[in-house]
């Protein structure tokens, strides 16, 4: 059963968002579906039977979808569609990036601290720094003066960055290249609709741009 979307195009799969109406890369939307008993469900993963319905990853358009009823519009029938819908959504989205960071520290592809963050970009195998939002800028701007051209991420406060390393906070973070650093910027750009934060994509050569 296809999705309400658009179809395929030769530059990979491509989704219609129902609130913008926007034509985006199906990783860079959210995916939604109609459960049995006809509630409106998140599908982060894109792997739930039924048709998808997509929405651009901001909190305004998941409200503005809830507020002017364009699930059902879109599913052509009567659903259940929760007051607080973007919320679940932020606090899943949250999750899974922490996750991802779990995974890659598991597999020895994260570290945290200021002097291994610090020694492992001057060697240059960071794929994707981490850092947290409430740090203070003296520190942060230190580890930023060596990270020019990676990737960076700051969408979560220091306790909740300390939870993938098993401690109380952590303030610097770093990932090692692999699927596991691509997969992380991924869900943290997914994330930063739902949260003020940086997520930072420069190019090569570019230094990493605050917010």
């Amino acid at each position: 059963m296809e999705d309400w979307a658009e179809a395929d195009q030769p530059g990979g799969p491509q989704r219609r968002c129902i609130a913008t109406g926007q034509v985006r890369p199906k990783e860079e939307l959210l995916r939604f579906v109609v459960s049995p008993a006809g509630e409106v469900v998140p599908d982060l993963e894109r792997r739930l039977p039924g048709r998808g319905i997509w929405l651009s990853a901001r909190r305004d358009v998941v409200n503005t979808a809830v507020s002017k009823r364009l699930f059902a519009k879109a599913a052509r029938r009567a659903v259940t569609v929760p007051d607080d819908l973007a919320d679940r959504v932020g606090v899943l989205l949250g999750r899974r990036c922490l996750e991802v960071l779990s995974l890659a520290r598991r597999a020895g592809q994260a570290l945290c601290g200021f002097e291994k963050v610090k020694a492992e970009l001057k060697a240059g195998r960071v794929a994707v720094l981490v850092e947290a939002r409430d740090a203070a800028e003296d520190g942060k701007n230190k580890i930023r003066a060596l990270a020019s051209g990676v990737p960076v991420v700051e969408l979560f406060d220091a306790v909740e960055l300390g939870e993938p390393f098993g401690r109380d906070q952590s303030v610097h973070a770093a990932l090692s290249q692999g699927g596991l650093a691509r997969r992380l910027v991924v869900e943290a750009g997914l994330l930063a609709g739902f949260r003020q934060g940086l997520v930072s994509r420069p190019s090569s050569g570019a230094a990493p741009e605050s917010v």
